[in-house]
């Protein structure tokens, strides 16, 4: 052993390798480490008590339940959307398919503002809808409803965004199966579709989550800016801000920055727990097809007539003074006259 370091099978130097890794490394700590290190820095700079006493104010636990709850709602919103849009674009066809998926995407493609901006025109007194609610006491625009219109708006293509293209992978021939056998519609979906895309849909809500959590622009509009009444966590930290209460905006921000590393945590476990089991799935094929196989050669060699296994070939048997050898496991026997010992 010289101990000299092997080079790369594909011949390429190591340098521009570091050189990408450096530069991944460098741009994370700068634009995502250090903003939420800072977060946090601000946040406890003048001491635990100061931060605690940010919490005091009613409106910043407004903010809180205001938050938790559009979240609450938006999630189950669009996740009911996104499974029967995804079962409906996988599973079937139908004329106008792509016109769906195009307006599945359209929130990616509008700005948040805008579609605040058209919930406004829509809901407001001096929209289109805004005369026949207002006679009928409904307030939609400055109020939680509008909020939870909006942020389920801006988040709806993330769950059906994440099923469309496992469904397609699955294709439909379990569900054609259970139905051949008598299942139901009902039944098919609780105990063939939903369990095959289980961990996927967690995935599509935990994403869902996250974005509903930290919504503004859409809500901003929407919202009025109703201090402890339409005010989520975002919007409250902007007038903290603007009002120069630095940290007390701060602290308010840690907490929806705590609640965006929670769900980041339970993402990776997500990953991770399927990550696991895709693993723990393809050793079991790779186990069972190494099983059929020895069975099978197991199989062939016991069904094998005698002396017609290729290794007894070219054996010479010397039983009789007039003896017969195979020449091949499959051609005819020839006799071969044996000289006698003197």
């Amino acid at each position: 052993m010289t101990g000299r370091r092997i080079a790369p099978r594909t011949g390429e130097a190591a340098w521009p390798r570091r050189l990408l890794i450096g530069a991944a490394v460098v741009v994370a700590l700068v634009f995502l480490v250090l903003p939420l290190a800072v977060v946090f820095a601000e946040a406890f700079r003048k001491g635990v008590d100061a931060y605690f006493a940010a919490f005091q104010d009613e409106d910043a636990w407004a903010a809180i339940r205001l938050t938790l709850l559009s979240a609450a709602l938006a999630v189950p919103l669009n996740l009911v959307f996104g499974v029967c849009a995804a079962w409906a674009v996988a599973k079937h066809d139908f004329p106008g398919k792509s016109i769906v998926v195009t307006l599945i995407d359209l929130p990616f493609a509008v700005s948040p503002v805008v579609a605040g901006l058209a919930y406004v025109l829509l809901f407001g007194q001096q929209g289109w809808f805004g005369p026949w609610l207002l006679d009928h006491g409904i307030k939609i625009i400055f109020a939680v409803p509008g909020i939870v219109l909006a942020t389920a708006f801006v988040t709806l293509p993330m769950i059906a965004r994440e099923l469309i293209p496992l469904m397609q992978a699955q294709g439909s021939d379990q569900e054609q199966a259970a139905m051949t056998l008598g299942a139901g519609g009902w039944q098919t979906f609780w105990h063939v579709t939903l369990p095959n895309i289980r961990w996927g849909l967690l995935y599509g809500a935990i994403l869902t989550n996250a974005r509903a959590m930290g919504e503004f622009g859409a809500v901003s509009v929407v919202s009025g800016h109703l201090r402890g009444e339409t005010n989520t966590i975002p919007l409250q930290v902007e007038i903290l801000y603007n009002q120069f209460q630095i940290q007390a905006g701060f602290a308010l921000a840690s907490v929806l920055a705590l609640l965006a590393l929670f769900t980041l945590a339970i993402k990776s476990w997500v990953e991770w727990h399927v990550g696991r089991g895709a693993r723990r799935r393809a050793r079991a094929d790779r186990a069972n097809r190494l099983n059929r196989t020895d069975r099978t050669d197991r199989t062939d060699r016991t069904d094998r007539p005698a002396g017609t296994d290729p290794s007894d070939s070219d054996i010479l048997t010397a039983d009789a003074p007039n003896a017969y050898v195979s020449t091949s496991a499959f051609a005819p026997t020839q006799p071969v006259q044996v000289p006698h010992e003197h």
